[in-house]
C-alpha cells in the first residue's frame, strides 16, 4: 500500500495492460490516494481488456480520450444500422471484445474532471487557449494539439503545443501528444511518453492538496516504466 492521500495521474495507456500492472506496482496505490487517467485507455495496444480490469480494481477515474470516443460513436452508429467513420484493425477487434462492462465504464468517461482543492483539471488533449471551458468545444478536449494560424484548434503537431501558450487557471493535466512526449509547461503538464509506440508509461505523483510545483521541481515527482516492446507504429503518434 502506498502512502496516503496521494493524487496519481497517468498517461496515454492504450491497451498496455503488463505496462500498467508495472506502473502500479511501482505506486503502490492505497485506498486514500486517487488516481486518474488521461484518456485513451484503450486500442492499438495488446489488452485494453486487461487495462479496463485494473482501472475498476484500483477505482480510478479518468476523462474520454479520441479513441474511446470513436469507439463508442461507431458502435451507436451500428445500432443504428449505419457503419460510422472507418476503423482500423485494432478498433474493429475491440467492437467485438469489449463486453458490457466495459462499454458502460467507457460510456460513463466525463470530457474533463476539475480537482477544486489542487487547482487542476484533467482532460485528454487540452484545451482553447483564451476559451473559458463551458465555450470549449467536446472536438477540441479530446483532440487539440496546436492553435492554428486562425486562432483554432488543430490536431496537427504546430510548431509548438497549444501548452505553450496557455497561461490560465486551473492547471491542466493531459495526454494524447505522443510525438511531443512529456510536457511540463507552467500551466500545464503533457504525460502521453508513447508507450504503445515502444516508449513509457509514466505518471505524475502528486501529495493530496499540494499545488502543481513549477516545471523544473514537477520532475521529481514523475514515475516511469519503460514499454515491454513496441505494439503499434504510425507516422505522428496519432
Amino acid at each position: 500500500m502506498g502512502s496516503g492521500g496521494r493524487r496519481i495521474f497517468i498517461g496515454d495507456v492504450h491497451g498496455c495492460a503488463a505496462e500498467l500492472s508495472d506502473l502500479l506496482s511501482l505506486l503502490g496505490p492505497g485506498s486514500s490516494d486517487a488516481v486518474y487517467f488521461v484518456g485513451d485507455l484503450v486500442a492499438r495496444g495488446p489488452d485494453s481488456r486487461g487495462v479496463l480490469k485494473l482501472y475498476r480494481e484500483i477505482a480510478a477515474k479518468g476523462v474520454i480520450g479520441n479513441h474511446e470516443a470513436r469507439l463508442i460513436e461507431v458502435r451507436r452508429a451500428r445500432a443504428r444500422g449505419e457503419e460510422g467513420p472507418k476503423l482500423g484493425p485494432s478498433h474493429e477487434a475491440l467492437l467485438k471484445e469489449l463486453g458490457d462492462s466495459d462499454w458502460t465504464l467507457l460510456e460513463s468517461l466525463p470530457l474533463y474532471l476539475e480537482l477544486k482543492t489542487e487547482e487542476l483539471r484533467v482532460v485528454h488533449a487540452g484545451v482553447l487557449p483564451g476559451v473559458p471551458l463551458r465555450k470549449q468545444e467536446a472536438w477540441a478536449l479530446t483532440h487539440i494539439r496546436s492553435v492554428d494560424a486562425n486562432g483554432k484548434a488543430s490536431s496537427e503537431p504546430g510548431v509548438e503545443s497549444w501548452a505553450a501558450g496557455y497561461r490560465e487557471s486551473p492547471h491542466v493535466v493531459f495526454g494524447h501528444d505522443a510525438r511531443r512526449g512529456l510536457q511540463l509547461h507552467p500551466a500545464a503538464t503533457g504525460l502521453d511518453t508513447a508507450c504503445v509506440y515502444g516508449g513509457s508509461l509514466t505518471a505524475l505523483v502528486l501529495p493530496k492538496g499540494t499545488k502543481m510545483p513549477f516545471p523544473k521541481d514537477r520532475r521529481d515527482l514523475l514515475v516511469s516504466v519503460r514499454a515491454r516492446a513496441q505494439y503499434y507504429t504510425t507516422p505522428g503518434f496519432t
